[in-house]
């Protein structure tokens, strides 16, 4: 989420970028003061650009889960070109996350532990998490931004057939049954159901990704095979961003930022243990 009140701040930033710009959205800690700066250079932000397209691949398909992953959690949306195709990739993104989170879900949970999981699938697998990221991320995530996330998927979650949604008890059910976990796992997106194939099916079978979903929702580990399979994707994707962090950002500044991440972990862990 954006801090309150510094929408004017960020068009006032985005007034440098490009025009064409399709989708320009705050996230995370938003606008922060950059230590040593002077008065004139008092704001900094975290920004990343990507092509349309490559970002309609991602919100489909999970191909890298990166920014797919931001835009399963309450954005601020700065500005928006009309893009049909892309009102499309960002709706069904909000959906393969809660499909995603029922499969990893037992039978019965609150509505908390929903947006929990949805929080943390960008998460999973990222290496950054066990080295250098607070282990209450998510839960700091979630938190404070209950009613935001409400906002963002209650309607998904009143139109799915395959939940009963208490709203005003904060509960959902879900069909755990082999059909319903097999119609989950067919609705997920394209890559990571290939991460599940090739993770369950062994090398020579060859078997078609239907047949092998299938199999999987049979299994009473389904959830953690689905949870392997966004692992597949996060691990790579988290490798490659840190990567480009070090050649775009340049040493020094990456070691300071890891430095903090590192500072916020160590806090993390120091409020657990008082």
């Amino acid at each position: 989420m954006a801090l309150p009140g510094s929408g004017v701040q960020f068009r006032r930033i985005l007034a440098h970028f490009p025009q064409e710009l399709s989708l320009a959205f705050a996230y995370g800690s938003g606008v922060f003061r950059q230590a040593g700066a002077a008065p004139s250079q008092s704001v900094m932000i975290k920004y990343g650009v990507i092509g349309t397209d490559a970002l309609i691949e991602d919100l489909f398909h999970w191909k890298t889960l990166y920014v797919a992953g931001r835009l399963q959690k309450p954005v601020k949306i700065l500005t928006q070109n009309e893009n049909g195709k892309l009102q499309a990739a960002l709706l069904s993104n909000l959906k393969s996350a809660v499909t995603a989170a029922f499969l990893m879900l037992p039978e019965s949970f609150s509505e908390e532990d929903l947006y929990m999981q949805i929080a943390g699938l960008s998460y999973c697998g990222d290496f950054r998490m066990i080295i250098g990221e607070d282990r209450s991320k998510v839960l700091n995530i979630v938190k404070p931004n209950v009613p935001h996330f409400q906002k963002l998927y209650s309607n998904i979650l009143q139109e799915c057939p395959q939940v009963v949604y208490k709203h005003q008890l904060g509960r959902l059910e879900i069909d755990k049954s082999p059909e319903g976990q097999f119609m989950q796992l067919m609705a997920l997106p394209r890559t990571l159901q290939q991460k599940i194939t090739s993770f369950v099916d062994p090398p020579g079978k060859n078997r078609d990704v239907e047949e092998v979903l299938l199999k999987v929702a049979h299994d009473p580990d389904c959830g953690l095979v689905v949870h392997q399979g966004i692992s597949g994707i996060v691990r790579s994707s988290s490798l490659i961003q840190s990567s480009k962090t070090v050649l775009t950002a340049g040493f020094k500044k990456s070691v300071t930022y890891s430095m903090r991440k590192m500072y916020k972990m160590t806090k993390g862990w120091l409020r657990k243990t008082s």
